[in-house]
């Protein structure tokens, strides 16, 4: 039966946590994300699961991942610090408790991060011929050749700043790499302070040889007395600093949107407050104490950690040609909806679609002979009149906005949500963005306040019987190069109901539309929270009545008030409750007389686990919907974001045999407990691995693929 969600009030977009619910029930999200990250370090210590190049890669994703936690996260706490915001959070921390506790956590986490690579996957690389070096470890030959390629490739980019009275302390900017060097005036024996940035131009680990490198900051630095002739190189130190990212426009209409933007980027470059300075375990207290006041940065702000600094180069290391060092060959394969038949031409998309809903996952099914493939014949077809497209984030090349662009220009009405505010993509939005429009696309940078984080397209076709839409609803963006590592769910439906949902959704994105009804959408901001509480309140009913119940939730992170209050409230009457969750999770799982039937876990491993799925048991007529909303503040508020209904019988099953998977007792996960305390379960009894998730789903996509061929 077709339901209307109506929009609920602004007044009515966050409910108040309910007062007879016990205090203490949430876990703090940062600690809660630093929890995440360790998953991910247990990843890169894994010896026995994860192939060693792979557990190099872990390394380098643990990095990066906080150094966005720190420009973003931190760095908004350290601003809620310094205005004198004195409300605690919905852990009942004070900002300037969460800024210790993360503080505390970093310096356990980058300890054993750093340990990890010294005492564990570095030797385990030189075992295999993979060698990280230090100066001081090279031959005499690499030696040799380390400085000519100095002299050639490296001395002319490279530009020292001396720190005097007439030359001011310089700016540093965030995440870059530096040297900070003491040198002395022979004649007059006065020492000064310079610093000198390592380029980025050039590999983080420089190749001597097959399989052995070496940092650039090394080569750099025995080569100091070339940057500063006729001065005495008294000492250098490596250090680093992290800087606050995050930008803040003022969005007070939507046509200076994209100038107000650019103009932040730019600010964003050269004024940036640090929120962490790392610096060599070998740099002597005056120097450190320099760049402390220099900075305006604190001690307990400061990480001494043995070199090479940022480890994020190992990404490098990792894409090294060993297959038998990394996971298996994958291939994903065309969805058997969409497989060619009898020829040797691409299969009919809408043909294909026109008969019957597809339900892709991928990696394991194609993003390239799928959702790009859908882009790409809509662009060709002479019949196709329009497309509407929103992008969040999209491939450097991507062959997604080539194909808009070729519509285009073959006169077809295309229209495209950009979504500009993407973070750490603004600028590569902002290039899209204009390229479309010089081809003739119609471009829209999103809603004034809000986000636009759906993943939509549709195209309206000519066809004999009158004009008919079609649609992709997906919980992954359209990026082909992402598609292949990101766990994703979409669907391609010719349905006339969900396409006209699409079809108002769209026209209140682009225009002036107040559109605020749909059938088979939840749609926020307003709309998603007040329809999943609805439907955890519809189990709460099933249950008492004696109808089946259940509540099965997949996100990348958990943390609305609301909707946790709701789960809590379903799991105190009863109600089963499984949640998969990747990252974040405020949720206190397992405490009696509160949560005791809520069940969560993580699974981390090849694949980033991207998919947003909802599962009710809704008395026996199972529910299920797809999207690409996290419940989070951000996406339930400030973002505008879709849940589409699934309502093919088959469908339904394989989300549910997935959930069944991620939950048997039978495959590695991490499990949550009641203290936030995650705990992995890798072995069974017998001390065997168990089953990867991911693998087995590979595993299912090979049979597939030979019975197909048989």
């Amino acid at each position: 039966m077709d339901v209307t969600f109506p929009l609920a009030t602004p007044s009515e977009r966050r409910r108040e946590p309910s007062d007879d619910l016990p205090t203490g029930r949430y876990l703090d999200r940062e600690l809660s994300w630093l929890n995440f990250n360790n998953r991910v370090l247990d990843l890169a210590r894994d010896n026995v699961s994860i192939p060693l190049l792979e557990r190099a890669r872990f390394l380098a994703i643990f990095a990066s991942n906080l150094d966005e936690f720190y420009m973003v996260r931190v760095a908004g706490l350290k601003r809620r610090i310094a205005a004198g915001v004195a409300v605690p959070g919905a852990s009942g921390l004070m900002p300037r408790e969460v800024h210790e506790s993360i503080l505390e956590r970093t310096r356990e986490l980058v300890e054993l991060h750093a340990r990890t690579f010294h005492d564990d996957i570095r030797p385990a690389l030189a075992a295999e011929g993979i060698e990280v070096l230090r100066w001081d470890e090279l031959t005499g030959d690499e030696k040799h050749r380390m400085r000519n390629l100095f002299a050639d490739r490296i001395f002319p980019v490279l530009t020292p700043l001396a720190v005097d009275p007439s030359h001011p302390f310089p700016y540093i900017s965030g995440l870059s790499i530096n040297l900070a060097v003491l040198v002395k005036n022979p004649g007059t024996g006065v020492r000064q302070f310079a610093r000198v940035k390592v380029p980025t131009v050039l590999p983080r680990f420089l190749q001597l040889s097959e399989g052995r490198f070496v940092p650039l900051e090394d080569v750099i630095a025995r080569h100091l007395d070339q940057l500063f002739s006729g001065m005495q190189v008294v000492g250098h130190h490596t250090f680093r600093v992290t800087r606050n990212e995050d930008v803040e426009v003022e969005e007070d209409d939507a046509e200076n949107l994209l100038f107000a933007l650019e103009k932040e980027l730019l600010r964003r470059k050269v004024g940036r407050p640090p929120v962490r300075l790392e610096v060599e375990d070998d740099m002597d207290d005056k120097m450190l104490e320099l760049l402390m006041s220099e900075l305006d940065i604190s001690e307990r702000e400061v990480f001494r950690l043995p070199g090479p600094l940022d480890l994020r180069g190992l990404f490098g290391v990792a894409d090294l040609d060993r297959a038998e060092l990394k996971y298996p060959a994958f291939l994903p394969m065309t969805h058997p909806d969409l497989a060619e038949v009898e020829t040797a031409k691409p299969a009919d998309m809408f043909a294909a679609i026109k008969q019957r809903d597809v339900l892709l996952h991928h990696p394991y099914d194609s993003f390239a002979t799928s959702v790009q493939r859908f882009v790409e014949q809509a662009a060709a077809d002479p019949h196709v009149l329009a497309i509407k497209q929103t992008l969040y984030r999209t491939s450097g090349d991507s062959p997604i906005v080539d194909a808009l662009i070729e519509a285009a220009e073959a006169g077809k009405q295309v229209l495209v949500l950009v979504e500009i505010k993407a973070r750490f993509d603004e600028q590569a939005n902002i290039a899209w963005a204009r390229k479309l429009e010089q081809a003739g696309c119609h471009v829209v940078y999103g809603v004034v306040g809000l986000k636009t984080h759906c993943k939509l397209s549709m195209v309206v076709r000519e066809e004999p019987e009158g004009l008919r839409r079609y649609v992709h609803i997906g919980t992954g963006n359209y990026n082909p190069k992402t598609a292949r590592l990101y766990e994703d769910m979409g669907v391609l439906t010719s349905n006339p109901i969900v396409t006209e949902d699409v079809g108002r959704l769209f026209n209140r994105l682009s225009g002036l539309s107040a559109e605020t009804q749909y059938r088979r959408l939840l749609v926020s901001p307003y709309g998603i929270r007040n329809g999943l509480i609805d439907r955890i309140r519809n189990e709460i009913a099933q249950h008492e009545q004696g109808r089946p119940a259940f509540i099965r939730i997949k996100v990348n992170s958990l943390v609305d008030e609301a909707v946790s209050d709701a789960l809590y409230r379903a799991s105190m009457a009863g109600v089963p409750i499984d949640l998969w969750v990747r990252g974040i999770c405020t949720i206190r799982p397992g405490v009696p007389g509160l949560s005791e039937n809520i069940h969560v876990r993580s699974i981390l491993g090849r694949f980033l686990e991207h998919s947003r799925l909802f599962v009710f048991a809704n008395g026996g007529q199972t529910s299920v919907g797809i999207g690409s909303a996290d419940l989070m503040h951000r996406n339930l508020d400030r973002r505008v974001e879709t849940l589409a209904q699934i309502t093919n019988p088959r469908h339904v099953a394989q989300i549910t045999e997935l959930f069944d998977l991620a939950f048997d007792e039978q495959t590695a996960s991490w499990q949550l407990d009641g203290d936030g305390v995650w705990h992995a379960r890798t072995l069974d009894t017998e001390g065997q691995p168990l089953r990867d998730m991911q693998a087995v789903l590979i595993e299912r996509l090979g049979r597939r693929t030979r019975g197909a061929s048989a």
